[in-house]
């Protein structure tokens, strides 16, 4: 004979079920928030381990298992992100470890400002030469999109961007010619960042300038032959102050095994011709870049350049210990 049971058992049996299924969603969720926390850790951990200024020049030497890295051309403006923003260069860095080429102007009280024209009209709501304006006046215009579209970004400083960097990305600094190397040596060092910045030059007489200026600091050198090289060696610059800017198309064979015999990384600017024949082709072509030389793709497409080069990285297993994968 069945006894019957009491009606509260059924009511336990039915709450200890819903706190069951309750602690199961709480595990999930738990267990989500876990992991985008520590997606989030990442990035504020930082996207590269770079702690002095050793660390920088082992990061740009050249060895046969390199990691390749991308360069946000302007800091890779997009749609609502205008060039030369920080808030532009954290959208990059969100998505990759990424170099930030990003161009230097000096404003009218010898404030070290990021804009790349000479002038103000495209890329802001103000009008006329950066030189002619104040810090105070120019942080209070507002940034366009490439598209011309006004946003709320304003033009940071250079000690801003630098300070924000830190462990977040890599800067090469395109100065425009009116900018004293005595006084962006002094930023940088101000904002303690010679061990993630890099100062691009366009001749061999600049390269010295920098160097004799501050010898720690890594250069962006032009180099499309031997004898640029060759300069730069008498110059008495050491090869692992240097990476090769060597064109916007891709360098010739010699040249890539000259430089890398020096333990000296390239970088190929596909900014034009090179982006627009990725676009067209396929963006496999990025890979294909640094399998003729490219050891850093500058580009104004670093998200898509991307793709490529993650597919790139897992086949091969490339690793550094200066990125956080």
């Amino acid at each position: 004979m069945y006894r019957k049971i009491p009606q509260y058992v059924f009511l336990v049996i039915g709450i200890s079920f819903i706190v069951g299924i309750v602690g199961c969603f709480n595990d999930v969720s738990t267990a989500n928030n876990n992991s985008n926390k520590s997606k989030k850790d990442i990035f504020q951990n930082g996207n590269f381990k770079l702690n002095t200024v050793e660390d920088l020049y082992q990061l740009l030497t050249f060895d046969d298992n390199r990691y390749p890295l991308i360069s946000a051309h302007r800091g890779g403006a997009s749609k609502g992100y205008p060039e030369n923003a920080i808030e532009t260069f954290q959208n990059v860095a969100n998505h990759l470890p990424v170099i930030i080429e990003c161009d230097i102007r000096l404003s009218k009280d010898s404030i070290l400002v990021l804009m790349h024209d000479e002038t103000l009209d495209r890329t802001t709501t103000g009008t006329g030469k950066v030189s002619d304006y104040t810090w105070e006046e120019l942080k209070r215009l507002q940034l366009k999109d490439p598209y011309g579209k006004v946003t709320n970004y304003k033009i940071p400083t250079l000690q801003q961007a630098l300070l924000w960097g830190k462990n977040k990305v890599v800067y090469t600094l395109d100065v425009k010619k009116d900018v004293p190397y005595n006084l962006l040596s002094n930023v940088i060092e101000k904002a303690n960042a010679e061990h993630y910045a890099v100062v691009i030059t366009y001749s061999a007489n600049q390269a010295r300038a920098l160097y004799s200026i501050n010898p720690e600091l890594v250069i962006s050198a032009s180099i499309q032959s031997d004898k640029d090289l060759r300069r730069l060696t008498e110059f008495g610059i050491p090869d692992n102050r240097l990476i090769a800017f060597v064109g916007t198309s891709l360098p010739d064979d010699d040249l890539v095994v000259l430089l890398h015999s020096h333990g000296i990384k390239t970088i190929v600017g596909t900014l034009g011709n090179l982006d627009k024949k990725a676009q067209a082709d396929g963006y496999q072509l990025y890979a294909d870049f640094i399998d003729k030389g490219a050891d850093v793709i500058s580009t104004d497409y670093p998200l898509e350049a991307k793709k490529a080069l993650d597919y790139y990285i897992r086949k091969r297993k490339l690793s550094s210990p200066y990125i956080n994968n």
